[in-house]
Order: C-alpha cells, then sequence, then structure tokens
C-alpha cells in the first residue's frame, strides 16, 4: 500500500510518460493484464488510455488492471490512468 507521500512522487514521475496501453470497446482481458504486468516488471511506472469507445466504467477498468497486474493504482485522471510496482530484477524507482 501507497502513501499518500509516495503517491505524489510517482503522480510526478508519470506526469511526463505517455500512455502505452489502451483499454477500447473490448474492454479488460487476459492477454493485456499479463502484457501490463510484463511492461511493469520492466519500467515499474505506466499510463494506460482509455477509449472512448470503452464501455466499462473507467473506476472498473483502473480496479481490475491493478488487481490483475498486481499493481498499485496511483491515480485515475481523466480517461489515463497510472499504475506501478516495484520490479523484483529492474528496480529503477526509489520511493520517499
Amino acid at each position: 500500500m501507497l502513501t499518500g507521500k509516495q503517491k505524489r512522487y510517482l503522480r510526478s514521475q508519470a506526469h511526463h510518460l505517455s500512455p502505452i496501453f489502451q483499454v477500447g470497446k473490448g474492454g479488460v482481458n487476459d492477454n493485456m493484464i499479463k502484457q501490463i504486468g510484463e511492461a511493469l516488471e520492466v519500467r515499474e511506472l505506466i499510463k494506460v488510455s482509455i477509449l472512448q469507445n470503452c464501455e466499462e466504467d473507467r473506476g472498473e477498468v483502473a480496479e481490475a488492471l491493478a488487481e490483475g497486474a498486481e499493481a498499485e493504482l496511483v491515480q485515475v485522471i481523466g480517461n489515463t490512468i497510472v499504475l506501478y510496482k516495484e520490479s523484483s530484477e529492474n528496480k529503477q524507482i526509489v520511493l520517499p
């Protein structure tokens, strides 16, 4: 579980990132969760964009992705989700 200070730090680190995944009409599926988990292992911090044609609620999408990838939900702002997961082999981000 992240503290408020850690989330604030991660939001500042994620500000300049571009979304590398998009959730569309199909919603969240197992393959997407697997790929996001692998991306988190390499990058630790990623953004996911929710497209206009996504039929699910953005809060539900964020929770499903965080739970499936065993990651921390840092922020949901607009149609963008920020996820963090500490890497076991490729640790780059040091939390305050």
